[in-house]
């Protein structure tokens, strides 16, 4: 996170201090204090980011093959990066170096990218002689947060009626697993598209349940306070004061960033990653992997320029 920040904003104290703020940020210390995936996912993002960003700004194609390493490694870890590869291609609208160098890094990252994850993709075709890029988890996902029993979980309306809905929800989806024949229950990628289209049968047959399921995944992944139904109210009450401050020095962040084209860059990410997360599932555990860092970096430039704003002299030497 230091190391970002000073790459984006060219401020050593800036980025000592959100490298420090990014160390007691407390969804971060929560992440990484369980036995998750999240921890390993965080750093191999960031690694990704760090490492394109710096490929762009000095045309580096072995920086951009790490880059797309990394990006490939996140995947694995969890499967939702596999959303951001399009990412890589970044370097195509840098307007400082000519097409041909930004085509090469691009190439580079997505070259790196296919490198390493195709030996994991290759022993899953050998495994299960079916095309899997990382594993069959989609579909499971898909039913559980857009299948009718879902909706039961945003009626809930504390832990216990969270825990029967999901005891029901379970069940709808062993039921739909069972019908299945048995061909698809052989094949995870069968079994995945198969649970994704019955998901999909039972939105469009409720449509004004669909539109409560995503306006409740919508909310779920931006409101500032963490789940009430979990929490007690002091919790959410002090974590709603602090994400509120941080959402809005983000946005003064991203409007005073001197640096349009990486703010576009971390834009896109982050929409990318809330329309993923909405569509399969949203909560705040994901969301704390894939918008936190950011919002923290533009957070962190945000206040700074309301407490030492950057003199004219200072930007140019820059």
């Amino acid at each position: 996170m230091a190391a970002l920040s000073a790459r984006l904003f060219r401020r050593r104290a800036l980025a000592l201090a959100t490298g420090l703020l990014a160390g007691v940020q407390p969804t971060l210390v929560l992440v990484s204090s369980d036995l998750q995936t999240e921890p390993l996912f965080l750093v191999l993002l960031l690694s990704a980011g760090y490492l394109l960003l710096a490929a762009t700004d000095r045309p580096s194609s072995n920086l951009a093959v790490l880059a797309g390493a990394c990006l490939a490694l996140a995947a694995l870890t969890r499967s939702s990066a596999l959303a951001l590869t399009p990412l890589l291609a970044a370097p195509l609208f840098d307007s400082r170096h000519p097409r041909r160098a930004n085509a090469h890094i691009a190439f580079s990252a997505l070259l790196g990218f296919g490198a390493a994850l195709a030996p994991w993709t290759l022993r899953n075709a050998v495994v299960f002689r079916e095309l899997i890029l990382v594993n069959d988890g989609a579909g499971y996902v898909f039913y559980g947060r857009n299948s009718e029993a879902a909706l039961d979980l945003a009626k809930a309306r504390d832990r216990a009626e969270i825990d029967r809905a999901v005891a029901r929800l379970e069940t709808a989806r062993l039921e739909v697993i069972a019908a299945l024949p048995e061909a698809d229950r052989a094949s995870p990628g069968r079994l995945s598209r198969a649970l994704t289209r019955a998901a999909l049968a039972e939105r469009r047959a409720d449509p004004r349940g669909t539109a409560r399921l995503l306006a409740w995944k919508t909310w779920d992944w931006l409101r500032p306070y963490p789940d009430p139904r979990y929490w007690p109210r002091q919790v959410v009450l002090a974590a709603g004061a602090w994400f509120s401050a941080l959402f809005l020095l983000a946005g003064l962040g991203f409007a005073r960033a001197e640096r349009s084209g990486a703010s576009a860059f971390c834009l896109a990410f982050l929409a990318v990653a809330m329309l993923l997360h909405v569509v399969l599932e949203a909560n705040w555990r994901y969301r704390t992997a894939n918008w936190d860092p950011v919002v923290l970096l533009y957070a962190a430039f945000g206040a700074a320029t309301l407490v030492a704003p950057r003199t004219d002299r200072e930007a140019g030497a820059a």
